[in-house]
C-alpha cells in the first residue's frame, strides 16, 4: 500500500515513492496512489524528484515538482504559491485529486497540505487537526510559515492574524510529536510510524 493518507476526498499527503525496495514496489504504489483518485502528485523534496518515472510509467498523472529542503529553515512564500495553486488548480477540476508529498510524510508535504487547506477557506485548528487525524506522524514543522503565508495572501487584519498565530501554538503545545522517534521509526520499517 503506497505510502499515503487521505485528509479530504480529494486531498491526500504522504511520502514518496519506496526508489530503495526497487521499481515493482514504486509500479505498485504508484498504482494505489491512481487507484485512490490522485491525479496530480506535488512533490516537495529538493533531494529527488521522480518526475521522469511518473511520466513514462503514468503518463496521465500531473507531476509538479515544487522541493525545498527540510532543515527547519523559513519557507519562502514562493515555495507555498507554486504547491497551492496547483493544487487549487486541479482542485477546481470536478475529478481532480491532490497528492503533496515529502520524502517521509513528516513535515513539508503535510505542511503543504495545511497551505492548501487554509486557502480553501479552513480554519486553522480544524486544518491541523484533520492533517494530523489523516496521519498521525504529520508534525507540519512549517506550521508556521503555512500560516505567515495565508495569513499574508488573504490580507488578514491585525486581530485575525494575532488569534490564528496564537491558535496555532496552542495546537502545537497541545499536540506534541517527537519527530526524532517517529523518523527513527520510520527508517527502521516500523508500519506503526506510518
Amino acid at each position: 500500500m503506497a505510502n499515503i493518507s487521505r485528509i479530504t476526498d480529494r486531498i491526500w499527503t504522504g511520502g514518496d515513492l519506496p526508489s530503495e525496495r526497487g521499481t515493482e514496489a514504486m509500479l505498485a504504489d504508484l498504482a494505489d496512489i491512481r487507484a485512490a483518485g490522485i491525479t496530480h502528485i506535488i512533490d516537495n523534496r529538493i533531494e529527488w524528484s521522480d518526475e521522469e518515472f511518473v511520466a513514462r510509467r503514468a503518463p496521465g498523472l500531473r507531476y509538479t515538482w515544487n522541493g525545498q529542503d527540510d532543515a527547519g529553515q523559513a519557507m519562502p512564500a514562493t515555495w507555498f504559491d507554486t504547491g497551492v495553486f496547483a493544487a487549487v488548480e486541479t482542485l477546481a477540476q470536478p475529478t481532480g485529486g491532490v497528492l503533496v508529498h515529502c520524502h517521509m510524510g513528516i513535515n513539508r508535504g503535510p505542511s503543504m497540505a495545511l497551505a492548501i487547506l487554509l486557502a480553501l477557506d479552513w480554519d486553522v485548528v480544524e486544518a491541523l487537526d484533520d492533517v494530523r487525524d489523516a496521519r498521525p506522524i504529520a508534525a507540519m514543522g512549517y506550521s508556521r510559515d503555512a500560516l505567515d503565508w495565508w495569513l499574508d495572501v488573504s490580507g488578514a487584519e491585525d486581530r485575525v492574524r494575532r488569534q490564528q498565530r496564537a491558535a496555532r501554538v496552542a495546537w502545537h503545545r497541545a499536540h506534541p510529536l517527537d519527530v526524532v522517534r517517529i523518523i527513527r521509526q520510520v527508517r527502521l520499517g516500523d508500519p506503526e510510524a506510518a
